[in-house]
Parts: structure tokens; sequence; C-alpha cells
């Protein structure tokens, strides 16, 4: 499914800056690499090496939720916990990480690849 949300250009109509106004922090694809590596719990996000700040994560997630990227669900009702699942315009972006994490290899060969299987 194709989102046609035309009026929401943030920036300019040029679609990489439509892309970097929802992913374009340094944050956003970590959790999207770690919800393609089979993440779903706000503690596992939590767990990843780059230690993300609570209140980010937090921002963070429910942006991806309100454009779609991903959605949450409840997995505990007392008291409330929610894990969070990939929607199909997320998994859409695991080429995208796979072409990042090759060039990454590429020009720092040193990094450890943490998206092996993805």
């Amino acid at each position: 499914m194709v989102d046609h949300d035309e009026q929401n250009h943030e920036r300019s109509c040029c679609p990489i800056a439509c892309a970097l106004d929802h992913l374009g922090d340094k944050w956003t694809l970590l959790i999207i690499r770690d919800l393609l590596l089979g993440k779903k719990r706000y503690q596992e996000f939590l767990e990843s090496p780059e230690q993300i700040a609570t209140n980010v994560l937090a921002n963070r997630l429910k942006k991806l939720e309100a454009v779609g990227i991903l959605t949450r669900q409840i997995y505990q009702k007392k008291p409330i916990r929610y894990e969070y699942v990939l929607t199909a315009k997320g998994e859409d972006l695991r080429l995208v990480l796979q072409a990042l994490a090759e060039w990454g290899k590429t020009y720092y060969p040193s990094a450890k690849a943490f998206m092996a299987h993805v």
C-alpha cells in the first residue's frame, strides 16, 4: 500500500527530504534496525549498544507509529505493556538498511554488523 500524503511535505517535495523528515535523526533507523532484528519490547530497545535515552526512545516510537512505520500491540494487561511491530511500510525499509549496512562495512570495515540476517 502506498501512502499518498502529498500535503505533508515538511521541507520540500523531494522524496529524499520527505523520507528524512521521518527517518533522518540519529536514532530512528537504529530502532528500525532493532525491529528488523526481532526486538519488539521497550526494554529490548534500551539494551541496544547505542544506549538510547528513555525519553528519546518513547518519542521516536510514538513518531514511527504516527507515520505508519510501526504499530503498537498490547502483550500484557496489568500493567499495560506494549510491543512494537513493523508495518509493511516499515518492512519496506529492510533493503534501505541493508544498503546502508553494506556502505558502512565498505567505508568503516572495523565496524561490527548487527544486521547479518536482515
